[in-house]
């Protein structure tokens, strides 16, 4: 078993110390993102209250879709193939 050393007492005491502090820091964290969780909260009702009363604007209207580009026409490859080597182009 292990033997206890003189300075166990003051070791426990500082420990439950420092558990106390953090709790309270923890606690003091916690109020304040609860302070914070409240207080948007209730800005987001009352820009929510302000849209409902606020009268509805019309619609913006439908725009037409683009037309679709078309693919210009393709060659066949061996054409393609053949401009090539005859501007010099090597594999």
């Amino acid at each position: 078993m292990a033997e206890k050393k003189p300075n166990d007492a003051l070791v426990k005491l500082a420990r439950a110390e420092d558990a106390k502090k953090a709790m309270a820091e923890y606690q003091a964290n916690a109020k304040a993102v609860d302070a914070n969780t409240e207080r948007l909260r209730a800005l987001r009702l009352e820009r929510e209250a302000a849209e409902a009363a606020a009268p509805k604007a019309a619609p913006a209207p439908k725009r037409k879709p683009a037309a679709k580009k078309t693919k210009a026409a393709t060659g066949k490859l061996s054409e393609w193939l053949t401009e090539q080597k005859g501007s010099g182009r090597n594999n």
